[in-house]
């Protein structure tokens, strides 16, 4: 079996969803027979085993760090040494890892300088995955529907044009982090302001108030349609983590022509991108019922209970599989 350094942790809103994920692949990696390390970006090497059990153990919690926690976090982190020293004795990396650091092609460029097989997709799908402007570009010009949206600064005319509601948010954070709802555009400047805080691009995109779904991606093949109700208007930070609060259901209850409408898209918007591996596509419908891409997640959340998981359990594969088979398509690469 191989030598697997699971990367994870990192300094984005999103560190605590990557922990979590990180206990459970590296505990799956283990039951499948590969010799597993556990490395925090914010440390200089691989984590033992009583730090590891510490940090991996704690719940995602219901809001994200702080920026001062994240800037602090920031401050202790050297991607490039740990990538040329620890990782570089390993067969592959496994990427537990989320937000911009995570999924924007920075870590997956440090990689490949380095010759070191990962995860995922490479450096340059991530970091158009990541940048929502750029890849609903590429979906409108795929001819995959995606909702109407502007990068600010926008002119008043074009912003009225986009109509209401309207989602101002990062447009490359994840989790709905920085997002705001509006309904009228008092406080737009507001809103941006706080998007800003998280990234220096900012969309705002029309709001499609219908249900939402998600579909899971696996070596080129569509896994299983999901359907997130959530109890509030958006499938928040708080919703997705605090559990019970949404309800995730797999598959979804929808007619079998629905279904493949939406595992065509998902597919076409993961050829869009030249995505790698694995991936996960979210989906909102508008008033008559048809779909609209949001986004592609490149490094998906991987506990059992998250969506892409659940979407290859509706096609039989459980969650060691899963991680087992994503581990694989790396080495393949290896040099």
């Amino acid at each position: 079996m191989a030598r697997v350094a699971v990367l994870t942790g990192g300094s984005t809103p999103e560190r605590t969803v990557a922990l979590a994920g990180a206990a459970k692949v590296s505990a799956a990696l283990r039951a499948r027979g590969h010799d597993v390390t556990v490395f925090d970006t914010i440390e200089p090497g691989p984590l033992d085993a009583e730090l590891e059990g510490l940090r991996l153990g704690r719940a995602v919690g219901t809001r994200p760090p702080s920026l001062a926690e994240l800037r602090e976090l920031e401050a202790r982190e050297d991607l490039p040494a740990l990538v040329a020293g620890d990782l570089c004795n390993h067969d592959a990396v496994f990427l537990v890892l989320h937000g911009r650091q995570g999924e924007g092609g920075d870590v997956q460029e440090l990689l490949e300088a380095a010759g070191i097989a990962f995860t995922g997709s490479d450096a340059r799908s991530s970091r158009l995955a990541m940048d929502k402007d750029e890849s609903k570009r590429r979906f409108r010009d795929a001819g995959i529907p995606t909702p109407d949206w502007l990068t600010w600064p926008a002119r008043p005319s074009d912003i009225e044009e986009l109509g209401l509601p309207l989602i101002v948010k990062p447009s490359r954070v994840g989790s709905t982090v920085g997002l705001t709802l509006m309904s009228d555009l008092h406080g737009l400047d507001s809103a941006v302001g706080k998007a800003l805080t998280f990234d220096d691009q900012v969309i705002l995109e029309r709001f499609l108030a219908g249900r939402e779904y998600t579909v899971g991606v696996l070596e080129d093949e569509a896994l299983g349609v999901g359907e997130i109700i959530s109890p509030g208007v958006i499938f928040d930070f708080h919703s997705k983590y605090t559990p019970g609060r949404a309800q995730e259901l797999f598959p979804a209850e929808i007619d079998e022509a629905h279904q493949s409408r939406f595992r065509e898209l998902a597919l076409a918007a993961h050829e869009a991108l030249a995505l790698s591996d694995f991936s996960r596509v979210d989906f909102r419908l508008d008033a008559t019922g048809s779909p609209y891409c949001l986004e592609v997640n490149t490094l998906p959340g991987m506990t059992p209970t998250s969506l892409l998981p659940q979407s290859a359990a509706v096609f039989g594969i459980s969650f060691e599989d899963l991680c087992d088979r994503m581990i694989r398509l790396a080495l393949a690469r290896a040099p």
